[in-house]
């Protein structure tokens, strides 16, 4: 029983870091019609910080996560105001160039602003475990598993319970529309932004203690992402959250029990060939428009 459940335990870990980068993805999508492919760099950007300040001050480590959250809000705010809102006239093309350009932008400040030299940033609980069975889970890893499904279950109620969700919905279904019924949609967009910033920013500061923190610790997190929001269809918000679990888990058991050098590729292969048969995803739909 351990062979599973030990291997799936782990995978609902590195899931919980997938679809915290996998929401913020598809909520920038959603609002604004970008696609975000600078989001795990943004993360890598906010994560260095949590680390910097932490290993410089000496302070809490939950205080070094405050002021990531400052700066990923900034960079949000950032992004959003002083480019994205530029870009009207811009294609969709266009704009996800333009985040391609984004990432080159933070992987050359963070040397900069950071320094050169690898961090480390430690668990937020560094020691102890729990017994499952026949599978031991350590108290930090029960912890990333419950603040990947309780940040995607809030963000979820909010969607659909509040009037702030519902302003999210609107906008995401039609920005012209919504902004014509009062909505307001710049708003909306500059708060997409920023919450896409911090949820980056979690989910490296979750990955932080399994590798060191340089400008490319988030490359495997982003491209996960993406592929996450693929399988998953960019029609919902939950779509892409299964699919950043399902990712993992299938990713890991091909590690173990088949290729432990191959299992990733497999893994990309397997989901290039379940788009062939459905391409909108897993939750995807086909909209049918008359002429």
């Amino acid at each position: 029983m351990d062979l599973v459940l030990q291997p799936f335990l782990r995978s609902l870990e590195t899931g919980s870091v997938y679809a915290l980068a996998a929401l913020g993805i598809i909520i920038v999508w959603r609002t604004s019609l970008v696609m975000h492919f600078a989001q795990g760099s943004m993360g890598m950007f906010a994560g260095t910080a949590v680390a910097f300040v932490f290993n410089r001050s000496g302070m809490p480590l939950w205080q070094a996560v405050l002021v990531g959250v400052a700066v990923a809000v900034a960079l949000g705010f950032l992004v959003d105001f002083a480019i994205i809102r530029r870009l009207k006239r811009a294609t969709a093309v266009g704009k996800e160039i333009i985040t391609l350009g984004l990432i080159m932008v933070f992987l050359g400040l963070a040397p900069i602003v950071f320094g050169t030299d690898p961090m480390l940033l430690p668990r937020f609980i560094p020691s102890g475990d729990i017994k499952l069975g026949d599978a031991n889970i350590s108290y930090n890893g029960l912890l990333n598993i419950l603040i990947g499904v309780v940040i995607a279950a809030g963000l979820f109620l909010l969607l659909q319970r509040t009037k702030l969700g519902l302003a999210v919905r609107a906008t995401a279904s039609n920005e012209p529309t919504a902004r014509l019924m009062g909505i307001p949609t710049r708003s909306v967009t500059l708060l997409a932004w920023a919450l896409a910033g911090v949820l980056g920013m979690l989910a490296a500061v979750m990955i932080a203690p399994t590798t060191t923190v340089t400008p490319t610790f988030m490359n495997t997190v982003q491209v996960s992402a993406l592929f996450a929001c693929v399988l998953g269809g960019f029609q919902t918000f939950y779509g892409p959250v299964v699919g950043a679990y399902l990712i993992a888990v299938v990713s890991n058991f091909l590690k173990l029990y088949v290729s432990s050098v191959w299992g990733d590729q497999l893994m990309y292969l397997i989901i290039l060939v379940f788009l062939l048969f459905r391409p909108n995803g897993l939750f995807g739909k086909t909209y049918m428009q008359k002429v």
